[in-house]
């Protein structure tokens, strides 16, 4: 995926109903959760970023399938560990189902029937297998930021906001109107 790929995706995303979103757009979801990933995690961008396409999966295939789905398409733009966090949200969703007793009454009612196509409760082995990713707190701290970002009309900052981060990532700068990547220019141009 490119850069203006990913920045159309985003915005097409406005008119998007989330799955799980509860009457939100994909990108209002969005914008909520990396806005809620900023106040608790401030210095953490990648995190942010992940909040922020968590989701975009969903345009892909199947929910059970949008967080590899996300991850594949983010990957080589935002890199492993944005990707590997998209990935992770679902198995921390239910990796929290699992472990903790009062998780399970804080989802959303469209969050709770996903879970079952999602692949339910983990078992022990996979409550293991979750727990040796490096990244397995971070997902969970995504996680329940993607829980706390389902609230209809909330005030968060607009996508624009996040381009100067989401090209900072992606390793862009714009040079006359045209972006450049690691020093050589991608348009094209010799």
């Amino acid at each position: 995926m490119t850069f203006p790929e990913l920045l159309g995706l985003l915005a097409s995303s406005a008119s998007a109903l989330g799955e799980e979103n509860d009457g939100l757009s994909d990108l209002d979801h969005g914008l909520q959760c990396a806005f809620e990933l900023s106040q608790l995690r401030p210095s953490d961008l990648g995190l942010q970023l992940a909040g922020l396409v968590h989701d975009i999966g969903h345009r892909f295939g199947p929910d059970a399938d949008h967080g590899v789905l996300g991850a594949d398409r983010v990957r080589g733009l935002l890199g492993d560990r944005v990707a590997l966090l998209v990935e992770l949200h679902v198995p921390a969703k239910r990796y929290l189902v699992t472990t903790d007793a009062s998780y399970r009454g804080c989802l959303s009612a469209q969050s709770t029937r996903t879970l079952t196509a999602q692949g339910g409760p983990f078992t022990a082995d996979e409550v293991a297998s979750f727990l040796a990713s490096p990244h397995a707190a971070d997902a969970v701290e995504l996680r329940r930021a993607d829980d706390a970002a389902k609230v209809p009309g909330r005030s968060v900052p607009p996508l624009a906001h996040w381009v100067p981060m989401l090209r900072e990532a992606a390793g862009l700068h714009e040079v006359d109107g045209r972006h450049e990547v690691a020093g050589l220019r991608d348009a094209g141009s010799t």
